[in-house]
């Protein structure tokens, strides 16, 4: 009778062969992701937007191929790579009517004139010539090397506009204060030689500057460019003004007595052990930059003034926990280094931005610049006593901002709470909020008239993204894609269509097309997942949510089973990378972990995936909840979760573990050693076990420095915990491991060792960096945490 059923629903198409035959198992989610279908990326379009070009792999070959398609022809057809290649859109940068665009290719410059269709070749170099941009006298500025030269387009003439020189101005290295010695002798050279008289007369007058006539130098009409001495400094962010009248440029000293770390290579094709040379460690020192403005019609140089900059003195409040370390601060009184962007110039030249942002994360200064004089007056300032962040903000880089016309200038900024999107007038001060609400805008586009933006944004639900539009003078925001989903966007250079990389939580990302307007139908593309993959019913989880102790909303994805194991054990997911979102409708980047999260649940298993604190998509409050405190909120969020999976999933207490990697693999450490009456198990992969070992960049940030702040570091770092552990622990670590090294699973290990640990393994993989690569690492991982589960949750 059952084999009559199974029949039955064979060929009704209610069961599949797949389901019943073969069942989900580690081996089969953790191998090579072609088997489950290699989706389309790199989404282009050409110059005229008549075609979009893709990258694609439906064939499941070797390597991915060229496909491209037209808005009315639909369907995706193979491109020849050499040809089709030359026609994909490039990045030009525009003169003041469009009708010019510069563009680098290979090293060398380009100009298109679009009405003719011409493109002329400007340089055929072996060197490389970057950032061209247009002046407003029509001519044309690039870099080669350290130095801007200028092309007129009339005379075909092209001259040297600065001259860079390495190293000290002559001299200048030795000189030292002159000695009553040094006088006499000066002065008796002086009164003996005529010819150090007459020298000294050229010098004082400026005569003979260019060289030494025709006398092995420059002949005597040969002009010469100002020598700007960059030392021992690395020389970088060249910008010229559109008039041509200032040149402005920093100088960074690189840090000093920094220790690199070194990650040893064992499994060598040489046979030997090799060091891969490694990051710093959060702390050290870090370079420092001072910004310059060379006048041309002046011919001078001078410093810009970064004392005139509002609040630059201010400390951060955490120093209040240091009292000594605070008075000394105060009364030192210095200037707070800070990191330039720019200056951004507006069409005309007439005025010019300057982002910048403190190296102790606090401030984010947008500064108008007065090129004359070096200084600054103040347009916004964002101060963040934990740090500067979020979508189109972050301090480390300019984020979005950008002109609309001679006098308004557009940022993002989190003032009510959340990213969104402001203008500000530069002559009268005004500050105008295009975007308001509890949600984000997360990226920004100004269309080429300079009427409209586009945004990206989460406004329906933080876990949906949609396209949007609205004016650049404020109004109604208008809603262009509708998919439920997250919708990826590549606009058409004419705006006309909009290419959507469209995903759902169970169905990888496919190519849709849709006009560039309200209410207009998204076209599907591509097909790109195997049969194998789509014979499996992959579950869409429950999209919940919850409030945490604290009283903020916590958003989660929760993996039923519909056949619960008696002991109704439960897993807890911890995403990595701390601010990121993977509670969300789409399809997720830790797709193997959505796998293996559909393979716990069918083995009787409820897993729920917490977007904790620290995560992104939910604004200010939620990115900062972890600042001086890692393991603090992000940790009793996991905690809070598991009681949500006890009171709604009737969840056993008794049988839950938890497991991620990097990020998530120090929340389940500090979940194992500081909430051990919540936890049986755990797996930590790839885990950072001591902040004060990880990178500058991201952990500065949250904790501030080591020496600066003790305190945060103590109570964030995993190994100051380590004698908590009470329930059964499995750590994996790739031995080549450049981002969280070897030495921090090695360090907590020992500590172990000496306290007599005995619940605790650890798996290395000896060719494997942070990232996993090969299908076999994977595999042996996932088996080690099944069984880890098996014998520690279901007992």
């Amino acid at each position: 009778m059952k084999k009559y059923l199974l029949f039955l629903l064979l060929c009704t198409g209610e069961y599949t062969f797949a389901q019943q035959i073969a069942p989900l198992t580690v081996e089969k989610i953790m191998r090579d992701p072609k088997w489950m279908g290699i989706a389309p990326t790199n989404f282009r379009w050409t110059a005229d937007s008549k075609t979009l070009y893709f990258n694609w792999n439906p064939e499941n070959k070797a390597k991915e191929e060229l496909f491209k398609i037209t808005p009315s022809a639909i369907k995706p057809i193979k491109a020849v790579d050499k040809e089709d290649e030359k026609l994909l859109s490039l990045n030009y940068t525009y003169n003041k009517d469009n009708s010019l665009g510069l563009v680098e290719k290979s090293g060398d410059i380009y100009l298109q004139n679009f009405k003719t269709k011409k493109e002329t070749r400007l340089t055929n170099t072996m060197e490389r010539e970057s950032s061209p941009v247009f002046l407003t006298n029509g001519n044309i500025v690039y870099q080669l090397g350290d130095n801007l030269f200028e092309i007129n387009l009339q005379s075909a003439e092209t001259k040297q506009v600065t001259n860079f020189v390495k190293g000290k101005k002559a001299g200048r290295a030795e000189s030292k204060p002159a000695t009553e010695q040094d006088k006499w002798l000066r002065g008796e050279q002086t009164a003996l030689f005529d010819i150090i008289k007459k020298r000294n007369a050229e010098t004082r007058s400026g005569g003979a500057r260019g060289g030494r006539g025709r006398f092995g130098g420059f002949s005597a009409d040969t002009k010469s460019l100002k020598e700007l001495y960059t030392e021992d400094k690395f020389l970088n962010g060249v910008v010229i003004s559109p008039d041509g009248h200032y040149i402005t440029y920093k100088l960074t000293t690189p840090a000093q007595n920094n220790h690199n770390t070194i990650v040893p290579n064992y499994v060598t094709s040489s046979g030997y052990t090799e060091d891969i040379p490694g990051r710093t460690k959060v702390g050290e020192n870090e370079n420092t930059s001072q910004g310059f403005i060379y006048d041309t019609q002046k011919d001078s140089v001078y410093a810009i003034q970064t004392a005139t900059i509002t609040g630059i003195k201010d400390l951060p409040d955490y120093l209040k926990d240091y009292p000594k370390e605070l008075d000394t601060l105060k009364k030192k009184n210095a200037d707070r280094p800070v990191n330039f962007f720019g200056p951004a110039w507006n069409e005309s030249g007439s005025a010019a931005i300057v982002i910048a942002t403190s190296l102790d994360n606090k401030d984010r200064w947008i500064l108008k610049l007065d090129a004359a004089t070096g200084k600054f007056s103040l347009l916004d300032r964002q101060r963040d006593e934990a740090w500067i962040g979020g979508p189109g903000i972050s301090g480390f880089f300019q984020g979005s901002t950008g002109w609309i016309d001679n006098n308004r200038y557009y940022y993002q900024s989190e003032a009510t709470g959340y990213s969104h999107l402001y203008v500000t007038n530069i002559l009268t001060g005004d500050k105008k909020q295009l975007t308001s609400g509890k949600w984000e805008v997360q990226s920004v586009t100004l269309s080429k008239d300079k009427s409209t933006f586009y945004i990206k944004a989460n406004k329906e639900h933080p876990g949906i993204t949609n396209f949007f539009k609205i004016s650049v003078n404020g109004g109604e925001l208008a809603q262009i894609t509708t998919m439920k989903g997250l919708n990826d966007i590549t606009l058409s250079p004419d705006e006309k269509y909009i290419a959507i990389n469209y995903s759902y939580m169970n169905k990888p990302g496919e190519l849709y097309i849709q006009a560039n307007k309200i209410g207009a139908k998204a076209v599907k593309i591509t097909e790109s997942t195997s049969a194998e993959f789509n014979s499996y019913k992959w579950r869409e989880p429950d999209m919940v949510s919850f409030k945490n102790r604290y009283g903020a909303d916590v958003y989660a994805r929760v993996y039923k089973s519909e056949n619960p194991n008696p002991n109704h054990p439960a897993v807890v997911f911890v995403h990595g990378a701390g601010y990121l979102q993977n509670v969300h409708f789409g399809w997720s980047t830790y797709f193997r972990e959505f796998m293996f999260n559909n393979l716990l649940a069918d083995n009787g298993y409820t897993v729920i995936d917490i977007d904790y604190t620290g995560s992104s998509g939910y604004g200010r409050d939620h990115r900062t909840g972890i600042y001086r405190h890692m393991g603090g909120k992000d940790l009793t969020d996991q905690v809070d979760g598991v009681k949500f999976l006890v009171e709604k999933y009737d969840v056993n207490p008794k049988h839950v573990g938890l497991y991620g990697g990097s990020y998530g693999g120090f929340i389940t450490l500090m979940a194992m050693f500081n909430e051990s009456d919540v936890f049986a198990s755990g797996a930590a992969l790839r885990s950072v076990t001591d902040w004060a070992h990880y990178n500058h960049g991201y952990t500065s940030n949250i904790l501030n420095e080591p020496f600066n702040d003790p305190i945060a570091y103590k109570r964030s770092s995993p190994i100051y915990f380590a004698d908590k552990l009470k329930g059964n622990l499995l750590m994996a670590h790739g031995m080549v491991d450049v981002n969280v090294h070897f030495q921090d699973i090695v360090r907590i290990s020992q500590r172990f060792i000496e306290l007599g640990k005995n619940n605790w393994e650890l798996a290395v993989y000896p060719v494997e960096d942070h990232g996993f690569i090969e299908p076999s690492s994977w595999t042996d991982e996932y088996k080690r945490i099944f069984k880890l589960y098996e014998n520690t949750l279901k007992k």
